[in-house]
């Protein structure tokens, strides 16, 4: 495994709509090995493969599965060719961050409630139904994939205050 560079903006591969990843061999393992390893070493909670400059549609997720519950473990999420296939009408708004917007963050609203629909790591299907801070992970890293920065969505964007740089996003 190796730690990938993040791209940051204004690089135009966070512009540009990712392809469809067709080939489950030995280098999309690698691939989604060091996303793993970039993810927690940044660190952050999501992270979508033009993040690290490849335009394929790939995001890795590791999230405590309890929000609520201190140390409760986290559970790792890698989709490939992920696509949200409902979203609950419902939505809330939420302060998000970004690895590749470093220094801002931004109050974006989200639905509460999403299915995601893709494939595990070997190509088999995954559908995923997720909520609250997990949802709102999902369409952030699925907006990358789409060229979308949160900065796109957000109502107001602003410099963190140090409480505010806690904010867990991607």
């Amino acid at each position: 495994m190796a730690l990938r560079e993040i791209v940051t903006v204004p690089n135009d591969v966070l512009r540009r709509k990712a392809r469809k990843i067709t080939e489950f061999d030995k280098e999309l393992q690698k691939t989604i090995d060091d996303m793993v390893e970039t993810m927690r070493e940044a660190p952050g909670v999501g992270l979508a493969a033009p993040q690290v400059g490849l335009l394929d549609r790939l995001v890795v997720v590791e999230y405590e599965e309890d929000d609520e519950k201190e140390d409760s473990p986290k559970k790792l999420y890698v989709v490939v060719n992920p696509e949200i296939i409902s979203a609950s009408e419902e939505t809330e708004m939420g302060i998000e961050g970004c690895l590749s917007v470093p220094g801002l963050v931004g109050e974006v609203e989200r639905s509460l409630e999403v299915v995601v629909r893709g494939q595990n790591r070997r190509g088999q299907p995954v559908k995923i139904k997720a909520d609250g801070w997990l949802a709102r992970i999902f369409q952030h890293e699925i907006d990358h994939l789409d060229g979308i920065l949160y900065t796109d969505r957000a109502t107001k964007v602003w410099k963190p205050t140090p409480e505010e740089e806690n904010i867990a996003a991607d």
